[in-house]
């Protein structure tokens, strides 16, 4: 079987939040990955970014690039791809935009050797040592304590058993927080600080204490800064503070480690298992939250979950994009003994559905992987062409 083609599609997806307090619905680009062969196979990856468009453009028009370098190859050696793709690129930097290419590519052929062996990817990998994937919710941001209590129970009432949110950018949405110098300075105004504080009381408020909640900081604070909003959330029983430092200083993150009550989640902008050789050595972190389409794709996720498990490290892969996303984090979580939770943007997938043949499904708050061959599920062309963006 030889490669044929390769081809970005990028695509505007279905609102995400329509009827929520502070949400006309939401309507976000995403980047899908197709890769055929001469044998009639296609498989799908996704590999969308940020901050949006502009990044997405970016990335697309890197696989176009490369399109040419794998026309012709074998889509089974999915090792070797990797390796050719990551070492393509070794003097411009092997990291970022290099292996959110190379991810797209990588599950896009997990997905075609799935489906050439008649298997789900998860049995590919070993076999699964779960039957469904938990997951936890990353909630819409809405302005009040009250709206935030609101559709936190609102969300429990559909199944979620964990929830995360950024309370402080949450609260920014009133404050002015993405307009201010918090992105230069590392700091937070003390009004938007103490109405984040009020929003994660109402949330434990209203869902009550068995809800696990998750803070997510996303990596803009100073270290005195991170100190003091994890030591004013602990009294909430939250369940992790994520990313609290810019991902640039392994040296930041272990001055927050070693003063704050809270445990500590990274790892969505790591990319590959070498970036997360210092936070095993070095103890910097109680979860790991690898992204698929971000890390290296699935070859790169199972490696760096099989690293997380001699140290007894839980992996909960991060996921803020679409369905491919998803099922190609879920399928590796399969796999994985030591795995928490799985990142969903809500509860329920039907904005996701919108682009595939068959829908996916969620019952008591997991996902229920299809054990059909591959990713197991196919895009939707018809979906894709009328909502292409140029």
């Amino acid at each position: 079987m030889k490669i044929t083609d390769v081809r970005p599609w990028i695509v505007t997806g279905p609102p995400t939040d329509a009827g929520v307090p502070g949400h006309a619905g939401e309507k976000l680009h995403y980047v899908f990955i197709q890769v055929d062969t001469d044998e009639g196979l296609t498989g799908w990856g996704e590999v969308t970014t940020y901050p949006g468009l502009i990044a997405n453009r970016a990335v697309a028009a890197m696989v176009r690039e490369v399109r040419e370098v794998l026309i012709g190859l074998d889509p089974a050696r999915i090792e070797a791809i990797w390796h050719k793709l990551f070492r393509l690129f070794t003097y411009m930097g092997t990291r970022g935009a290099t292996t959110a290419l190379i991810s797209g590519i990588d599950i896009a052929l997990w997905d075609i050797r799935g489906q050439a062996l008649g298997l789900p990817i998860y049995d590919l990998l070993g076999g699964p040592v779960r039957e469904t994937i938990p997951l936890y919710v990353h909630f819409a941001y809405v302005e009040t304590p009250e709206e935030m209590a609101h559709y936190a129970k609102e969300q429990v009432a559909l199944g979620a058993q964990a929830l995360k949110t950024d309370p402080f950018l949450a609260a920014g949405r009133r404050t002015g927080i993405l307009s201010n110098n918090t992105y230069l300075s590392g700091e937070l105004d003390p009004v938007t600080e103490q109405t984040g504080v009020d929003m994660i009381a109402a949330i434990r408020e209203a869902v009550g204490p068995q809800v696990e909640i998750l803070i997510d900081a996303h990596g803009l604070y100073n270290v005195p800064t991170a100190i003091r909003l994890a030591h004013r959330l602990a009294p909430y029983g939250i369940t992790w503070f994520e990313e609290p430092t810019p991902p640039e200083s392994y040296h930041a993150l272990q001055q927050v480690r070693e003063q704050v009550p809270t445990r500590i989640c990274v790892g969505e902008r790591l990319h590959t298992r070498f970036e997360f050789v210092p936070i095993f050595e070095k103890r910097l972190a109680d979860y790991v939250m690898p992204d698929v389409t971000w890390t290296g794709g699935i070859t790169e996720l199972k490696k760096i979950a099989t690293m997380a498990e001699a140290y007894y490290i839980p992996i909960t892969p991060h996921d803020a994009s679409g369905p491919i996303n998803v099922l190609a984090g879920a399928h590796v979580s399969m796999t994985v003994p030591n795995f928490y939770r799985l990142e969903a943007r809500r509860i329920r997938f039907d904005f996701y559905n919108a682009f595939l043949t068959a829908p996916l499904e969620v019952r008591d708050g997991a996902l229920i992987v299809p054990d059909r061959p591959g990713i197991g599920v196919s895009l939707d062309l018809d979906y894709l062409r009328a909502n292409e963006v140029a």
